[in-house]
């Protein structure tokens, strides 16, 4: 049809309604209702009609945009099928698990982790059974059998989870393989759609029992086991994995969702629960199985090869493994690429430890544990590590503990925060603390010096002095907030409400690291520095993973006040304090070199004996602590002369015969601490030269203390009579009962 251009007028040349631009701003309508002789629209109609044009827009923008999200992705996913290969499981084991190389500080190999791929066994579909089989689904993918290799669903949580910051994503099976083939662990949604084509693109290649036993041959279960042939026989040790019960099997499939945290009993029965739970709920097993089959912790690691280090050191890796975890690099990540990492830990000083803890422990009795931590306060390097003698048990040097009164210097620091320091004076005479308590305060070492300076109640350790200064001044938080500045990890909110942590008792538990760390803050003049293991991970190339130097976390920092000048006048006035008490407990320094520390014990039960003994102490160059304690078969420290064992007894000789060989050897010159400049009173008389005891109470090297030295195995009570700090005979390191402070917690 045409129409006229101008109505009314002569015809001219007709326009195509189809080329004809129409003029919005004209009462023109593409309506076949309205003629040119039509009355002109109303705004209201005009506005009518342009709304109704641009939604008619706005469709046709929505149906090619709909379109393009329909067929991009197909697009996008058919390409990226065709680009992609889905690796073999012979492949995928070849890449994993390559050797590790450990190095000493200097650079120098300490070991080579061998491959535990060397023992791999890689199965076949029939030598897998069922109930293996559906213990792993149960645990990773119970729909396994009839998905497409991926899950809709868990990729919608995925992209939620990587948009929020959210962890956790929602792999299948399939995808769990094909992420361990790649070695792409990123959380981005790059990654994951590579991963969903590669999965469905196996399922389409593959069938399922296929895919499974690649999975089964190729996923890590932790205690260096790759595969689940390895698993079995690293957990269990069974070689037929037909040897595996139902509840054997729940625990394996349970270890691959956090193959790192393998050394975890309560992970181990929680991963076992919730697996077990699932393979009831699909009809993999009955409620009386479970009943049946109760939970079966593995074997011990002393009966799992090792990973390439003897003696003390054996579970070393572990610890390498742990803390990298916390840097971002996982285990797998470690073997999979073959990293080189140089450690912190100081050959010359590892060897002197190990020597200083033999030649002290030699003939001692077989219940005696030892820990040992060497700390570079001026880098905070761990350079020396004994957990114990062959490495695979109770890690001593991370166990939790009583401190006893080694962990008096923190009373002493939450003191000076406060304006007063080393000669302010307290009552040190027995009593009740506070005056509601049911039981007495007492002295452990002497009866006490009536009106006492803080400094003299540090050399004696006089527990009445410490209780009131925590209950009138420092108060408990004081204490725990003291003890978290100078670096100790270790979590202190059981003690929150314990006046004991005074006099390191009741629920007070640190590290021997923990203290080893803390005090090289003192020797460091009040400069905290996080104490670690590693200080490069390289790829084989060389290329640099991690340097310690690139970790804001491993920067140093004032522990104790942001003011400079009072950080370190605190961090001093404690090594003040602490100056004279290892001559006094007759383990000084050799050659008249300033070394402080203090001695601690903690008592057992109500008898005379003590649990737990310490010595901690440091030079400007190095910072040291030595634990001591009883196990599960004999809890009281009893030497081989059937003599109590207090901290200057053997743990004072092993930190004596390692500090003084660690300088000489390593030839240090003699450092002192600086000028020292007393917070709050000033002493009104120069202060007195440490001296030892009298040669009247001297005793052989090899013996416990003199009574003057030591505190008394008499006992005290505490101010808070909720809990207990006795040391119960089956629970060598927890205590439950109400806590009492007893006089063992003393020097």
């Amino acid at each position: 049809m045409y129409l006229p251009q101008n109505p009314g007028q002569g015809r001219s040349e007709p326009a195509l309604l189809t080329h004809r631009e129409p003029d919005y701003e004209d009462n023109y309508v593409d309506n076949d209702d309205y003629g040119p002789d039509e009355d002109p629209l109303t705004d209201a109609e005009s506005k009518r009609l342009r709304r109704k044009k641009i939604w008619r827009r706005v469709r046709r923008t929505a149906y090619v945009g709909t379109a393009l999200m329909i067929i991009l992705p197909v697009l996008a996913f058919f390409i990226t099928y065709q680009m992609v290969e889905v690796e073999s499981p012979e492949q995928v084991a070849n890449q994993q698990d390559k050797v590790v190389t450990l190095n000493w500080a200097d650079g120098s190999e300490m070991a080579k982790l061998a491959k535990s791929g060397g023992n791999r066994i890689m199965l076949t579909y029939d030598q897998i059974p069922k109930h293996v089989l559906h213990a792993v689904y149960a645990a990773e993918d119970a729909t396994f059998e009839t998905n497409s290799g991926f899950d809709l669903g868990g990729i919608a949580r995925a992209a939620w989870n990587n948009v929020t910051g959210g962890g956790g994503g929602g792999s299948t099976i399939s995808q769990q393989y094909i992420k361990k083939a790649s070695g792409d662990d990123d959380a981005t949604l790059t990654r994951k759609w590579v991963e969903v084509v590669k999965s469905y693109k196996m399922n389409e290649t593959f069938d399922k029992p296929e895919i499974i036993t690649a999975y089964l041959n190729t996923i890590y279960f932790g205690r260096g086991a790759y595969g689940i042939a390895a698993a079995g026989k690293a957990y269990y040790g069974v070689d037929d994995l037909n040897l595996l019960s139902k509840s054997q099997a729940a625990l394996l499939a349970g270890m691959i969702q956090t193959p790192s945290r393998h050394k975890e009993a309560a992970y181990q029965m929680g991963r076992w629960e919730y697996v077990t739970g699932r393979m009831v709920a699909n009809g993999w097993m009955t409620e009386t199985e479970r009943a049946q089959q109760p939970f079966v912790p593995p074997v011990p690691l002393a009966d799992t090869k090792g990973e390439g280090l003897p003696g003390p050191l054996t579970e070393l890796p572990t610890l390498v493994y742990a803390e990298l975890k916390d840097r971002g690099i996982t285990e797998e990540a470690i073997k999979r690429n073959g990293y080189k990492i140089t450690l912190t830990i100081d050959k010359t000083a590892q060897d002197l430890a190990e020597k200083a803890v033999s030649e002290v422990m030699t003939g001692q009795p077989a219940n005696l544990h030892p820990g040992l931590v060497a700390v570079d306060p001026k880098k905070g390097h761990i350079i020396a590590y004994y957990p114990s003698a062959n490495g695979i048990g109770t890690d001593w040097a991370a166990e939790p503990q009583e401190p006893g009164s080694s962990f008096k210097p923190f009373d002493l620091v939450g003191l000076l925060k406060k304006g007063k320091g080393l000669y302010e004076t307290y009552d040190s005479s027995n009593r009740k603390i506070p005056p509601t308590a049911k039981q007495e305060v007492k002295n452990a070492s002497k009866p006490g010096c009536g009106e006492c300076t803080v400094a003299q109640a540090m050399k004696e350790s006089l527990n009445v002095v410490f209780t009131d200064m925590v209950y009138k001044d420092v108060k408990v938080n004081g204490v725990i907030d003291a003890a978290k500045q100078a670096g100790v990890r270790s979590p202190l909110d059981a003690a929150s409400s314990d006046l004991n942590i005074a006099i390191g008792g009741g629920r007070t538990q640190v590290s021997t690291v923990d203290m080893a760390s803390a005090y090289a803050t003192f020797a460091a003049g009040g400069i905290y520095r996080m104490p670690r293991l590693v200080s490069k991970v390289e790829n084989p190339n060389g290329s640099i993973i991690l340097d310690e130097t690139t970790q804001a976390v491993y920067q140093e920092k004032n522990a104790f006040d942001e003011n400079p000048d009072t950080n370190s006048k605190i961090a001093r006035n404690v090594t003040e304090a602490l100056l004279p008490v290892p001559q006094y407990s007759h383990i000084e320094c050799a050659s008249g070199r300033q070394c402080a520390g203090k001695t601690g014990t903690h008592q057992y039960g109500e008898t005379q004996h003590n649990s737990k003994a310490w010595m901690v102490g440091y030079t400007p160059q190095i910072s040291a602590a030595v634990s001591l304690s009883g196990d599960s078969n004999e809890l009281r420290l009893i030497d081989a002369k059937g003599k109590i064992i207090y901290g200057g007894g053997l743990p004072g000789k092993i930190w004596q015969k390692f500090m003084n060989s660690y300088h000489q050897t390593n030839k240090l010159k003699q450092e002192n601490f600086g000028k020292f400049v007393p917070i709050g009173k000033v002493e009104s008389k120069p202060p007195a030269t440490a001296t030892a005891p009298p040669t009247t109470t001297t005793q052989p090297s090899n013996s416990t203390p003199p009574t003057t030295t030591t505190e008394k195995p008499t006992k005290t009570t505490d101010p808070d009579p909720t809990t207990t700090s006795r040391t119960r005979p089956t629970r060598p390191s927890v205590t439950t009962e109400p806590i009492i402070p007893l006089p063992g917690n003393g020097g």
